[in-house]
């Protein structure tokens, strides 16, 4: 096949720059951001963070903070942050255990459960008016906790064995510690799954569900939201394919080297969330 004639590049080429110019997107109306790496870091603030979120509040613009964390409830969560100088209305946090709650609420209303997780899983389980039994669950459900029980372990393996469909809050293999990593929900799923032959449904990031989710609880358009975040893996993809504006910052795990191993780019990369307090 011969080249193409220079004309016809020409006219792609100028398709091409127009085809760019329609997809560029409207002006950020609501905005989504992860919080560990982003506003906090190793417990303490990122720097510029707490009025970056007071920032957003006083503007009137629809926002949530979001985390994978299922442990803590947003009251818990709210509170932490208080302690660190964000002041954040407890409505504008929203959890992996808030989103998966929702999804099986959508799925199977006034099922059952049996959970493992703590408080922040629990809790959403049972306003979604779910009821946690050990005996004949519609669902096992995997979340985060501080300890994870052998016993609790292998009743979750066998109440999969016998049918119950397997659903996990996040996929995150390792959460932190001030000891070092520790072992998260997506490494003990991976563990029920070798015994089981069952794969977990993962609700949390990267599952643009988690976006979604968030989106809907805001009344937000994906077509006008930012999602913000420190991860490629999890933040990043997940705005992405929820159809988001994509915001690396540089102050959690990911750095500007990791960003080329990955097939796909955010749509920008900032320093910290410092660095966008003057577009809210």
């Amino acid at each position: 096949m011969g080249r193409l004639p220079r004309w016809l590049l020409s006219r792609a080429a100028a398709a091409l720059r127009e085809g760019n110019a329609m997809k560029e997107r409207k002006a950020i109306e609501s905005w989504l951001t992860d919080m560990d790496g982003v506003l906090v870091h190793e417990g303490v603030p990122v720097p510029g963070a707490p009025e970056f979120v007071n920032r957003m509040k006083t503007s009137g613009k629809p926002f949530l903070i979001l985390t994978n964390n299922s442990i803590y409830t947003p009251r818990d969560l709210q509170a932490r942050l208080g302690r660190m100088g964000f002041d954040v209305p407890e409505q504008s946090i929203w959890t992996a255990a808030l989103a998966t709650a929702q999804f099986l609420a959508d799925q199977r209303p006034g099922g059952t459960a049996y959970v493992i997780g703590e408080a922040g899983l629990t809790t959403a389980m049972h306003a979604a008016g779910y009821v946690l039994t050990e005996f004949d669950p519609d669902y096992v459900v995997l979340g985060e906790t501080r300890t994870y029980s052998f016993e609790a372990i292998t009743k979750a393996i066998r109440l999969i064995d016998g049918g119950a469909r397997f659903i996990c809050t996040n996929p995150d293999a390792t959460g932190p510690s001030n000891e070092g990593a520790l072992p998260a929900a997506g490494s003990v799923a991976a563990m029920i799954s070798k015994a089981t032959g069952v794969d977990p449904y993962f609700v949390g990031k990267p599952n643009p569900m988690m976006m979604r989710s968030a989106l809907n609880t805001i009344e937000a358009h994906s077509e006008s939201t930012a999602m913000i975040g420190d991860r490629m893996d999890t933040d990043i993809l997940c705005g992405l394919e929820a159809g988001l504006e994509t915001i690396l910052v540089l102050t959690g795990i990911s750095a500007r080297a990791d960003i080329d191993r990955y097939p796909f780019r955010p749509s920008r990369i900032v320093n910290s969330v410092a660095d966008l307090i003057d577009e809210i």
